[in-house]
């Protein structure tokens, strides 16, 4: 991303060190995918052992956090589309 004048602080934060739109939305994936991961799955799946070994979090402190910084991502996104800081993918 190309800091310009016009650069909000709270986009500069969020997308600082990414360089394209690829990157922001491989960011903002991997954000949604591990927003799901932190849904405290094995309180709803009590009598399953499986599940509670592969999802570990038992509570809902994770997901608070991961949702609104995973909307962060994409309001920070949607700023630097529509005010042209994307720097051009040279590969």
């Amino acid at each position: 991303m190309q800091k310009t004048d016009k650069t909000p602080l709270w986009v500069f934060l969020a997308l600082s060190s990414i360089e394209t739109r690829k990157g922001a939305l491989l960011l903002i994936w991997s954000s949604i995918v591990f927003t799901v991961y932190c849904v405290p799955w094995p309180l709803y799946f009590d009598g399953n052992g499986w599940v509670a070994k592969l999802f570990l979090i038992d509570d809902w402190e994770w997901f608070a956090m991961m949702l609104p910084m995973t909307f962060w991502y994409w309001l920070s996104m949607r700023w630097v589309d529509k005010n042209g800081g994307w720097r051009l993918a040279s590969a």
